[in-house]
């Protein structure tokens, strides 16, 4: 006959207990090592969060608040324009017309210090003039030179060299020849004088062109020289391209759109110089900087509009544009296919090197 020891029965239990505690007592330091390590890992993750937002919400101040100090024209596009002559609407992206005015005063025209009026009859002529695709996805830009001596229809004034268009009527008279010779709905305009790009080449430090550094002064003379070049304007129209990629390349970097200071110091600059249509509002433009975000130089193709040949008209030298091939260009614009026609024609590109 067995017969049970209760005090040997009691110590086993009391040894079982302590068996199982023991696991217990040495897990419980580790467990609060882990909830004191998701407490610092989740700590940190807020302290980015709000830095984060901090930063965005700087940045978002910036543009909030220099959008609001563009300088705006009123009342730059056409009116009473034929039907028949209205451009087609566009089926993506945007389309920009881009001016630079020869303006013939010692006071600034453009931008949020201009002292004088951007454009008074013959007093003005447009020396650069460049369509800016941006299409729907917002991944590049197409960048498309219209040179200034191209010989073409302006409207009320039969035929001339294209700068003369902002001569005689201002901008409304510049985007209705456009608009004619295109077929393309000309989105916004943005205009800058030489003032002002005197002071934004300046502003940024310079820029590095043909193997030189220049300063304003310096970089006015390089984009508008044309009469020492093999191919005259068209190469004249390469080197403001070559100025405007080497801006861009030098502002428009990742730095300065996350850093609130260096947002601002860019937008500072750029909507000191630069004015803009009325319909370009504040929302738009910080849409449009938003959405641009990614973009770099390096994203941005830059040609020249097709030309057939050169020729003296009337004692001028001037550009015969080709129609064919333009009209090409000008529906991939309008159908928002520029990388399919980029990658299936050959382009006047600006290349690695420029005269």
């Amino acid at each position: 006959m067995t017969t049970t020891d209760p005090v040997g029965h009691e110590q086993a239990a009391v040894a079982e207990t302590e068996r199982e505690a023991a696991p217990g007592k040495a897990a419980e330091p580790a467990r609060r090592r882990r909830s004191r390590a998701r407490r610092v890992l989740l700590g940190a993750l807020v302290l980015l969060a709000v830095g984060v937002l901090g930063v965005a919400g700087s940045l978002w101040w910036a543009v909030d608040h220099y959008t609001g100090k563009v300088d705006r024209i009123p009342n730059v596009f056409p009116t009473n324009v034929p039907e028949s002559e209205q451009p087609q609407a566009a089926k993506g992206g945007e389309t920009f017309l881009l001016v630079g005015v020869d303006a013939r005063s010692d006071l600034p025209t453009t931008g949020r210090g201009a002292e004088a009026p951007e454009w008074k009859r013959g007093a003005q002529r447009s020396d650069t003039m460049m369509l800016v695709h941006l299409p729907a996805d917002h991944k590049q830009a197409y960048v498309v030179s219209l040179p200034r001596d191209s010989w073409v229809p302006i409207p009320g004034n039969g035929k001339a060299k294209l700068n003369a268009a902002f001569s005689w009527g201002g901008p409304p008279l510049l985007i209705d020849t456009v608009q004619r010779l295109t077929d393309l709905k000309v989105d916004h305009l943005a205009v800058i004088d030489w003032s002002g790009f005197k002071t934004l080449t300046d502003d940024i430090g310079g820029v590095d062109l043909a193997g030189k550094h220049m300063n304003g002064e310096q970089a006015l003379t390089y984009v508008r020289e044309r009469y020492n070049l093999p191919r005259g304007d068209l190469d004249r129209t390469h080197r403001q391209q070559a100025f405007l990629r080497a801006v861009i390349a030098k502002t428009l970097t990742k730095d300065s759109m996350s850093n609130p200071l260096k947002a601002k110091e860019l937008l500072d600059r750029v909507t000191g110089v630069v004015s803009v249509d009325d319909r370009l509002s504040d929302g738009d433009l910080r849409d449009l900087m938003w959405s641009m975000r990614g973009v770099r130089a390096g994203d941005m193709v830059f040609m020249n509009a097709p030309v057939g040949g050169l020729d003296m008209i009337k004692g001028q030298s001037v550009v015969l544009l080709d129609d064919n091939g333009s009209e090409q260009l000008w529906e991939a614009m309008r159908n928002d296919t520029m990388d399919e026609y980029v990658a299936n024609h050959s382009l006047d590109r600006l290349g690695s090197s420029t005269p």
